[in-house]
């Protein structure tokens, strides 16, 4: 039987997830607008804009008091989905 304090816990974690998958809901919506707006695919990588995120992310976590090594690890993967993502929708 599980414990009823981890029960209760995992319930806020699934709120949390389900929250989290509307927000990536939102930023595919908003990349899609982007991909629109790209003459070329040598325009979906953008490795300064990239270093610029990550930067921005280990600040922001180091200053929120969040492991920086769990937040840029899950937005590399992010950035690495969503550049994925663009190869396969641009129609260019």
């Amino acid at each position: 039987m599980i414990n009823p304090k981890i029960q209760k816990i995992r319930n806020k974690l699934d709120k949390i997830d389900l929250k989290l998958i509307l927000i990536i809901k939102k930023r595919t919506n908003l990349v899609n607008e982007v991909i629109k707006l790209k003459k070329n695919k040598n325009e979906i990588v953008d490795k300064k804009r990239i270093k610029f995120i990550l930067d921005k992310i280990r600040k922001k976590s180091i200053k929120l008091k969040i492991d920086p090594i769990i937040t840029v690890s899950i937005w590399k993967e992010m950035i690495k989905s969503f550049i994925k993502y663009e190869y396969k929708k641009f129609k260019k």
